[in-house]
Parts: structure tokens; C-alpha cells; sequence
């Protein structure tokens, strides 16, 4: 499984940003996202974990790209999610290809905090 860049390409669309609180340490959080998102060893997606920045990408096709960062706080942890659109040519087409994604990701956000919160609180 090759790696995720670590950085965004130039010409991005921010599709959806989701925010959520989980009453557990960072690592903790972090590891539970990791077992739940790491593609198989055969997968074609590209995919990045940092333990260190708690920080997770996973991109794959020509145009989906999704970032997931833990952040500490003093009652446990925030899970930042950033949907991104990086197709670099026929952008439309993307948010066309995409579109089921896209519509599921909100309530497919609230699932994973709502099982994280289970496994971790």
C-alpha cells in the first residue's frame, strides 16, 4: 500500500468539514480510527498514518481525498474530518462521480464518532 501525500495538491474543493468530542485520550482515538480506515494490503488507495500528529489520510481515485486529525484537548479528544474534492482536471466531474459520497458522508461521520464513543468512553 503506497502512501497518501502528506500535502494537499495546489487546486483542491474543501466538499464537507465534520467536527466531534470523544471523551478518550488522543492515542487512544487515533488508534481506533487507524484499525477502522487502514486498507487491506492489496488496496489501490493511497494511505497515510501519523502517530505523531494524529493524523490520518486516505486518498484514492482521481479525485477523493479524506483527512482525519485528533486533537488533544483537556476532556479528551476532537476528531477533525476534511472531505476533499482533488481532481485536477474535470472537477465537476469529480463532484458528479462522487456525489454518493458525498450525500452518505455526514451521517457516515456521525456513525464513526457514535463508535468510537461506544468502544472508547
Amino acid at each position: 500500500m503506497a502512501e497518501a501525500p502528506r500535502t494537499r495538491p495546489e487546486s483542491y474543493d474543501v466538499l464537507h468539514s465534520f467536527y466531534g468530542h470523544v471523551k478518550a485520550r488522543p492515542r487512544a482515538v487515533f488508534d481506533a480510527l487507524d484499525a477502522r480506515l487502514r486498507p487491506g494490503h492489496d488496496a489501490e488507495s493511497l494511505y497515510t498514518a501519523d502517530p505523531a500528529a494524529f493524523l490520518i489520510i486516505a486518498q484514492g481515485g482521481w479525485w477523493y481525498r479524506a483527512e482525519y486529525r485528533v486533537v488533544p484537548d483537556e476532556f479528551g479528544s476532537n476528531l477533525e474530518h476534511v472531505l476533499l474534492n482533488v481532481a485536477q482536471t474535470g472537477r465537476r466531474a469529480g463532484r458528479f462521480t462522487g456525489r454518493k459520497v458525498i450525500e452518505q458522508a455526514p451521517a457516515g461521520f456521525e456513525r464513526l464518532l457514535k463508535e468510537l464513543r461506544l468502544e472508547l468512553e
